[in-house]
């Protein structure tokens, strides 16, 4: 029976399928991935077409489309290009609330409305009861954004919450600076400590850079979790963004193999199937802690912010203006540990974080953390995680979706 097996596969025949994404966003980038695993894994024999620049170009797709389509369904134009054909096609795009609103294709969707949640959740977790959203404008056709704002609406009322929702505008070189303003106006308004959900990380960046020009506290007066888990986002601020993974290698994988299955004959209808998102990738940007003490929140802002540049229990408290006896007894009534305990911490903390997200050699980290040598950053890690830099690398590397 083995040999048979191999033998259809032998005749199996070759299919030309397209690929309509814009691989210039990690979403597309990570549903291509997950297509590609499913192609490693079955060993089917397809010629994939991709356009050269990684970018989605439909004005003559039906010249060239080939024995099968997966395609962003995302986005209403490709949706409408792909009307009627007469090859399988299999759409990649968000969940709906409301079923009339999924295609009629086999549709594979990222779960928005559990993504929604288990930000939402996470952000509880940290004792938060004040909850905000951050979308993009009504007038967009990003139907997705809609979608988790709906959610946030919904998830927050299901648990008793009401919470603001400001969508902004979408911004572009010309409206920059008047669109940043307008975010700094709502950001005020909101009651602290909150927790804001963005419809992406790409908006969670705007929140965190319009806080650093207000010097407002992050995480203490505002939480800010994203959507996206994009590598790129989250290290163009100085603070580190929290981030639910969408799990779009899966949705890949699902609709690669949906179409290998329409390709033999197996035809799946209006079949749906949506993709929970991995986790919460857990950064600075939520680390809250339910402080109280508006002197220590200002110290721990301060030393978050500088830990690493050497800095002194003194300048601490140059910045916060009190003396070293009231500030040390807030510290061991907030955080029982004293300011110099808080400093040292930061900087491991900085350091694991390095390790784990970064390939910077581990001596450019000792460096970077405000350590005199590698050996002495060797010395701390043995010290308090009975390990070595580079065996705590090895072990906490991120986990792939």
């Amino acid at each position: 029976m083995n040999n048979n097996k191999i033998d259809r596969r032998m005749f199996e025949k070759k299919y030309r399928i397209t690929l309509l994404f814009n691989a210039n966003k990690v979403y597309d980038r990570q549903v291509i991935q997950g297509i590609g695993e499913y192609l490693q894994a079955s060993q089917c024999d397809w010629d994939i077409f991709l356009e050269e620049d990684f970018l989605c170009r439909i004005q003559h797709v039906r010249e060239w489309m080939g024995d099968g389509i997966i395609a962003d369904f995302d986005d209403p134009a490709i949706a409408a290009a792909l009307a009627d054909l007469h090859v399988p096609v299999i759409g990649v795009g968000g969940s709906y609330m409301d079923d009339t609103d999924y295609p009629e294709v086999p549709y594979v969707a990222t779960d928005n409305y559990a993504l929604v949640q288990m930000a939402y959740q996470h952000l509880k977790s940290k004792g938060l009861e004040h909850f905000a959203f951050y979308g993009l404008p009504e007038n967009s056709w990003k139907r997705w954004a809609h979608e988790r704002e709906r959610a946030f609406v919904h998830v927050l009322a299901s648990d008793g919450y009401q919470g603001a929702v400001y969508r902004g505008q979408e911004t572009n070189p010309e409206t920059w600076q008047y669109d940043m303003n307008r975010l700094a106006d709502w950001l005020q308004q909101l009651p602290a400590p909150v927790g804001i959900i963005a419809v992406t990380d790409a908006r969670a960046r705007h929140i965190l850079q319009v806080c650093e020009h207000l010097n407002i506290l992050v995480p203490d007066r505002l939480a800010v979790v994203g959507i996206d888990n994009e590598d790129l986002t989250r290290y163009l601020t100085r603070v580190p963004l929290s981030s639910v993974g969408q799990g779009c290698r899966a949705m890949g994988y699902q609709a690669a193999k949906l179409l290998h299955g329409a390709l033999r004959g197996r035809h799946p209808g209006r079949v749906r199937k949506l993709i929970a998102p991995t986790a919460v990738f857990e950064r600075q940007s939520t680390d809250f802690k339910a402080l109280k003490d508006p002197y220590v929140i200002q110290a721990m802002h301060y030393i978050r912010l500088n830990a690493c540049k050497g800095i002194k229990v003194e300048q601490v408290l140059d910045y916060v203006g009190v003396s070293r006896s009231n500030l040390e007894k807030r510290f061991r009534d907030e955080r029982g540990q004293s300011v110099h305990n808080e400093i040292h911490f930061a900087k491991l903390h900085q350091a694991q974080h390095l390790l784990a997200a970064t390939d910077l050699p581990i001596a450019e980290i000792a460096g970077l953390c405000g350590y005199p040598s590698i050996h002495y950053l060797y010395s701390v890690f043995r010290k308090h995680l009975e390990s070595t830099p580079r065996d705590y690398r090895t072990l906490h590397r991120p986990v792939v979706e």
